[in-house]
C-alpha cells in the first residue's frame, strides 16, 4: 500500500493567484511562502483566492474557468 508523505508546506495556506504576464494576466499556483517578504511581488498580482482543501489538488485550467482573470485595463 502507497503512502503519501506530508511535508510542512502541505499545512500552508494555498492560493490561486491571477499574476501580470507579458500578454495579459496569467494564472498561478502559491504558497504563502511565495508572495515573498516585503512589497516586490506585489506589483505582479492582480488578484488572489486562498484555496479550499478540497480545491487545491484542481489543475490552473480548472481553477482558471472557476475564477476568471480580472479585467485589466492595457492604458
Amino acid at each position: 500500500m502507497a503512502r503519501t508523505r506530508t511535508t510542512d508546506t502541505d499545512d500552508l495556506p494555498r492560493y490561486f493567484v491571477w499574476v501580470r504576464g507579458l500578454e495579459g494576466p496569467e494564472p498561478q499556483k502559491w504558497t504563502a511562502m511565495d508572495f515573498g517578504v516585503g512589497d516586490w511581488k506585489r506589483p505582479l498580482v492582480l488578484a488572489y483566492l486562498e484555496l479550499p482543501q478540497d480545491e487545491r489538488r484542481l489543475t490552473l485550467s480548472a481553477l482558471a474557468r472557476r475564477y476568471p482573470p480580472p479585467r485589466v485595463d492595457l492604458s
